[in-house]
């Protein structure tokens, strides 16, 4: 591996105008086809094969009218009055006209008004689904009723969930990404250069994302997900070499040769730091979700082109830069002059001075970094899961002043309405199954009304609206969905399916909370191997699992604390907590898992590459945290101002995945990766690195320290030595 990446690297930087050439010419058409093939994203979560799915496709099929999107016009009367049929008329009519609306509901006929008489409910129904609405349609849809005086009118519905965007917020990751670079490496051009490579393989990755848009339907989160890892990842991984590639010039290598050993030493971690990355988000398809497949896929996809932009255009762009990788004190003709000068601030330097501190207190740093993350870990016990509702939008927002109004005139349950749906075969058969139906649900405890049975045109099926006592993503309401779906299996001869956004969310809930352990027990396990392939050891890639369960129950108990129960949630601009999304834990564990194995890979490589060349194991640990702490201390606030961006984002999905994934970098990189982990091996000693010798025979040696490349292509110095030039 290491020689063959050392080949890679010299040729692309012997090659560079042609390497640069072909990247250029790829963005093109990527870009091109991203520009004449993206299609729309959706916010759609379902899975087939649930009950709710099951009952939407058959309302598809059997009752096409009502299978488009709704939306609700919530009215009501100033404090003190009572609404009218003649006042409310005006907002039925307006929204009637609301181009691609099917019908509006007068809230007199359909009774959706308050007891008081001071609220009322205008239903409206779509004949496209949510993903067929267009901006156009959402302005007239909130234009309905909004000039008739004397009444307060909101418009919300689920046609009234936004698509989040990328905007200015993310920019402030990259400047911070940026100022960390222009400060580990003390050059502009380095750090220009890092994030230069970054975006060209986050370009590359969502061009081709986009331009599959039209054939693979995407959720809304996906691109941003893709965005987010893309651009950390391909920051870190570009830190990573260039800082390896600045060490072999100091050393008095020329320009080529140290570029290919940057690639086949430090390119090495890149690719099985990649490969664990990719291995996380692929392994999201076990879970047989299909919108968590394509996420994972188009995240793990954009990462894979981030590694293949650190190995190929990054030497190329090494190329270019010269010796102005290098701070300008630094630059100098004579390679050993060079690395005297930088000699005081290695052996000296904060990494080193660190991991000699975690050397001495190696027992007490593993005793107090094991209770503090374990105690940051007890919140975990009361997470709770489920699809976002309107009550978690920014207060302010139109879908959350209709949701407030609803509550505030008719209770919670009236936002999140369920749907049975009731098929018998013949008109006789449905209409007796409706009202047994009707019957067995009005008897369950936490509905409060079911609303008269709707026909479709065969009267073959029927649909009846149940309202809960209880909030969309409250506890009880999963009770109520659950004792419902008991009693209507009692219904003779009729098939009864529950469905609606609510349900649709507790199916999507326990299905993941169902595939959680499978794939927490693959993706584990497949990392833990490719770790014993990368390092030759045992106990070095069981310690990285541990490590890494450590964070994502620290990680878990403080996104909880902040989402859930509120604590401190002013500080991320949350304004009403609640349960969290039910796909993040899965998604979290997936994504921080491979960024934990980034870290440990950076790290205990070095390490690793020490030892094998010599030195004593407990040096190697302190020699590993002193030359790549840096390294991975930058890489860490990067990824976590990159994550951090997306925290400023009004979409509350969004708002969580970012901060979880910033404060799991911050754990494991700064807790468990530069502390725990250099305890640990200091009281292993030469233990870590021990593989049974049957083991050692079967595994292919992949030379991710560069000995075989160090052996067959010995460094050839030439004092003194030019550092080359652009």
């Amino acid at each position: 591996m290491a020689i063959l990446l050392y080949r890679l690297g010299r040729l692309s930087f012997r090659r560079r105008g042609r390497v640069l050439a072909l990247w250029l010419l790829l963005l093109a058409l990527l870009g091109g086809g991203a520009a004449a093939f993206s299609g729309p994203t959706t916010s759609k979560f379902s899975i087939p094969g649930t009950e709710s799915q099951k009952a939407l496709d058959s309302l598809a099929r059997e009752f096409p009218q009502a299978g488009g999107a709704t939306g609700t016009i919530v009215v009501a009367a100033p404090e003190g009055g009572k609404l009218t049929p003649a006042a409310v008329a005006p907002v039925t009519e307006e929204a009637k006209d609301v181009p691609g609306v099917l019908a509006a509901v007068d809230p007199f006929v359909s009774k959706a008004v308050s007891r008081d008489g001071r609220y009322a409910l205008v239903q409206v129904q779509f004949t496209s689904g949510v993903d067929g609405i267009t901006d156009a349609q959402r302005v007239a849809f909130t234009e309905a009723g909004a000039s008739v005086k004397g009444l307060r009118v909101e418009h919300g519905g689920e046609i009234m969930r936004g698509v989040p965007e990328v905007g200015s917020t993310e920019v402030i990751g990259v400047g911070v990404a940026a100022i960390v670079l222009v400060l580990t490496f003390g050059s502009l051009v380095a750090a220009g250069m890092t994030l230069l490579n970054a975006l060209v393989g986050v370009g590359a990755g969502m061009a081709g994302l986009f331009a599959l848009s039209s054939t693979v339907e995407l959720t809304s989160t996906a691109p941003i997900l893709a965005l987010m890892l893309g651009l950390a990842v391909g920051i870190d991984y570009a830190l990573f070499i260039t800082s390896r590639y600045r060490h072999y010039l100091l050393e008095g290598l020329d320009g080529e040769e140290a570029a290919g050993r940057a690639a086949g030493t430090a390119g090495s971690a890149v690719v099985f730091a990649g490969a664990t990355v990719v291995i996380a988000l692929a392994g999201l398809a076990v879970a047989g979700v299909p919108f968590l497949t394509v996420m994972g896929l188009a995240a793990a996809a954009t990462v894979a082109l981030t590694v293949l932009v650190s190995l190929t255009l990054l030497p190329a762009v090494l190329g270019f830069a010269g010796n102005r990788v290098l701070p300008r004190k630094l630059r100098a003709r004579d390679g050993s002059q060079a690395t005297a000068a930088e000699e005081p601030a290695g052996k000296g330097g904060l990494g080193f001075g660190w991991g000699r501190i975690v050397a001495r207190l190696r027992i007490p740093v593993l005793v107090l970094g094991v209770a503090g993350l374990g105690a940051l870990a007890l919140p975990v016990q009361d997470m709770r899961l489920a699809l976002p509702d309107a009550s978690t939008e920014a207060v302010g927002s139109p879908n959350r002043e209709a949701y407030d109004l609803t509550t505030e005139g008719f209770g919670e349950g009236f936002n999140g309405r369920l749907i049975a749906v009731v098929s018998a075969g013949t008109p006789e058969a449905t209409d007796k199954a409706a009202k047994e139906t009707a019957a067995l649900i009005t008897g369950t405890d936490g509905v409060l009304a079911v609303a008269a049975p709707q026909v479709n045109e065969k009267g073959t099926t029927a649909l009846l609206a149940v309202i809960p006592k209880t909030g969309p993503t409250s506890a009880a309401t999963e009770d109520t969905v659950n004792e419902i779906r008991d009693r209507v299996e009692r219904a003779d001869g009729a098939s009864v399916a529950l469905t609606g956004a609510t349900a649709v969310g507790i199916d999507v809930s326990e299905k993941l909370a169902a595939a959680l352990p499978v794939y927490l027990l693959l993706v584990v396990g497949l990392s833990v191997l490719l770790l014993m392939l990368v390092f030759r050891s045992v106990l070095v890639p069981l310690k990285a699992a541990l490590g890494f369960l450590l964070t994502i129950g620290a990680t878990f108990g403080i996104t909880v604390a902040i989402f859930q129960e509120g604590h401190l949630a002013g500080l991320v601009g949350l304004d009403t907590p609640g349960p969290l999304v039910s796909f993040l834990p899965i998604l979290l564990i997936g994504i921080l898992f491979g960024l934990a194995m980034d870290y440990e890979v950076f790290l205990v490589s070095r390490m690793r590459e020490d030892f094998v060349h010599g030195a004593d194991a407990r040096e190697s640990v302190i020699s590993g945290v002193g030359h790549n702490g840096r390294v991975v201390t930058a890489a860490a606030v990067i990824m976590t101002a990159v994550f951090g961006g997306f925290v400023f984002m009004h979409d509350p999905i969004i708002k969580s995945i970012g901060f979880a994934l910033a404060v799991g970098v911050l754990v494991d990189a700064f807790v468990v990766r530069m502390t725990l982990v250099p305890a640990l091996m200091h009281l292993l000693g030469r233990a870590a690195w021990w593989l049974p010798r049957p083991v050692d025979r079967v595994l292919p040696d992949l030379d991710i320290e560069g000995e075989r490349l160090r052996r067959e292509i010995p460094v050839q110095r030439q004092e003194p030595v030019e550092l080359v030039k652009s």
